[in-house]
């Protein structure tokens, strides 16, 4: 019995060891999985915290719309209490009970004025929603193809390294052999020191980046992750005129200052209403020993000390504030609409350049300078500089493409149009 129980406890102790291990493994798999654009943006559409809060302030605008739809509520007043006749009458007692019933009436044009305002706020609010999802779409596309190139550069420098080592350590045999100086060598090791160096801080870039990405998923990509897929191609077509039509009538922000506008427009017109004072109708029952009395009662408040000139002049500055607001956002936008497309014309041409034939220059100078350098018609500072310049020209290709890519996704940001 005691070996039976022996053996229990070892197997399960095994069984659990494989399958805590299988879940870390697990754990570790799902930690490193690596994300399309597209799993990027439906990860960022559930979880990033500002599209959440965004929408909190529609719901906001529903419940001040449905305050500005509702009525004034009525009033009712009850009396009651013991009274006496006075002694020319009799000495009579008895009670006394009275109910006044009041409706205050609003002004119909103030009343409008105050829905048509509740109406433009809960619009600009919808619109400050779309504008928060754009903007956290147009981050998630640059945190990505900033990732991307984080990646790209870790790979192009991860394969450098692996070529300056191989080349060190033929150039330390050659040494060894007695075929080259020692200084040859000390000059290639130098070389992979420097590329050694220019990895770590490509890693550090990566870390970087993705934990940028992280951020606008809200957390929940994890540490590890990784992203697919490549750079947008070179588009040609940025109209500068287009684009900026398109951002004055679409963009979210340019609707919600509108907006805005229009709601501090309504809010002006129901301060000017307000000078109609409400009018209260009220009915009234009142019974005393002698008599029961049914009255109506209609009360009127004269605006004659107060007539709202407070309101009315912060109300008025609420519009100018607003159509201010309108013409920055405008000229903001055509700002950086015209930076970007700058930028992104700039980017395609250097694009265009590497791809004419800088790439394969770079390529064809580094293989004539090895064959060179085998034959012994070239220094081995001659081989590490077209090593240089030819991994250089992939960094910096790999850059204009990136930046090519970040560029269209402002482009996206500023037009207010996604593609």
């Amino acid at each position: 019995m005691a070996h039976l129980s022996l053996r229990t406890r070892l197997l399960v102790g095994v069984v659990l060891s494989v399958h805590l291990t299988g879940t870390v493994v697990l754990a570790e798999v799902q930690e490193s999985r690596s994300y399309r654009l597209d799993e990027m943006i439906e990860v960022a559409l559930q979880h990033n915290p500002a599209l959440q809060e965004a929408a909190s302030l529609v719901k906001q605008g529903r419940g001040l719309q449905t305050t500005a739809a509702a009525y004034p509520n009525p009033s009712i007043t009850g009396t009651v209490g013991p009274g006496r006749t006075r002694e020319a009458l009799g000495d009579v007692a008895f009670f006394e009970r009275g109910v006044i019933v009041s409706q205050p009436l609003e002004w119909p044009g103030m009343r409008q004025a105050r829905l048509r305002a509740a109406e433009a706020a809960l619009a600009g609010s919808q619109a400050a929603v779309d504008g928060t999802r754009l903007n956290v779409l147009a981050d998630v596309k640059i945190a990505f193809y900033q990732l991307l190139l984080a990646q790209r550069n870790v790979e192009l420098i991860t394969e450098a390294v692996a070529i300056v080592q191989d080349f060190y350590r033929s150039v330390k045999a050659r040494v060894d052999a007695g075929q080259a100086r020692p200084f040859e060598a000390l000059k290639a090791n130098v070389e992979v020191q420097k590329v050694s160096n220019d990895l770590n801080h490509a890693q550090h870039s990566l870390v970087v980046a993705r934990s940028r990405l992280n951020r606008l998923t809200g957390g929940a990509l994890g540490k590890n992750f990784g992203v697919l897929g490549d750079f947008v191609s070179p588009r040609l077509g940025l109209n500068l005129e287009d684009l900026v039509g398109s951002a004055m009538e679409h963009h979210p922000t340019v609707r919600r200052v509108r907006k805005e506008i229009e709601r501090a427009g309504h809010s002006l017109v129901q301060e000017r209403q307000s000078l109609i004072p409400f009018v209260t109708v009220s009915g009234l029952f009142h019974q005393e020993a002698a008599e029961t009395a049914y009255l109506a009662r209609l009360s009127v408040p004269i605006p004659l000390w107060y007539r709202r000139q407070g309101e009315i002049t912060a109300a008025l500055s609420a519009k100018e504030r607003a159509e201010a607001e309108h013409v920055r956002t405008q000229n903001e936008l055509v700002a950086a609409i015209t930076e970007s497309a700058e930028e992104a014309h700039a980017a395609q041409d250097r694009i265009e350049v590497f791809e004419k034939g800088l790439l394969k220059q770079a390529e064809e100078t580094l293989r004539i300078a090895r064959i060179s350098f085998q034959q012994g018609a070239a220094s081995l500072l001659e081989l590490i500089d077209a090593q240089r310049v030819h991994r250089q020209m992939l960094l910096e290709y790999t850059q204009a493409r990136a930046n090519l890519s970040v560029e269209l996704a402002r482009l996206e940001r500023w037009t207010g149009e996604l593609r």
